[in-house]
């Protein structure tokens, strides 16, 4: 990421557009926030704080995920599709529901990870936080 980056406009914005590196690096800054978080608070006062803390999570994930499903030319509400995948099979998969969401997370971690975004401005504008990969 360039010195100049932008974070409250990558957590707390949800127009424009990212790349790979940015989103890859948001994406586990707030899996690792989680983490933490649900390792350190145990008990009632992990559900008083967790509204906050999961609610904080949540609407920045959102954000994460619309700029790069923009930067991938998909609509940013694929981004719930995606959540709740996530939540599905947050600590750890169990059952069938949580295998098919498993599937739907492997999906768009190759998709949103790997795979590059539309070159050029698309209808969501022009790349924000775009990194340049040198072959």
């Amino acid at each position: 990421m360039n010195p100049k980056t932008d974070w409250a406009e990558l957590f707390f914005s949800a127009t424009g557009r990212i790349g790979q590196v940015p989103f890859t690096i948001a994406a586990a800054v707030l899996l690792v926030g989680v983490a933490v978080y649900q390792s350190a608070f145990q008990g009632p006062i992990e559900f008083v704080a967790g509204i906050v803390v999961y609610s904080a999570v949540g609407f920045m994930s959102t954000c994460v995920l619309a700029k790069r499903l923009h930067d991938r030319g998909r609509s940013g509400w694929w981004a719930a599709v995606i959540l709740l995948a996530v939540i599905l099979v947050w600590p750890a998969p169990y059952g069938f529901f949580d295998f098919l969401a498993g599937i739907v997370v492997l999906w768009a971690v190759v998709d949103l990870c790997i795979m590059p975004g539309e070159r050029g401005d698309n209808r969501y504008g022009k790349t924000l936080f775009r990194t340049k990969a040198t072959i």
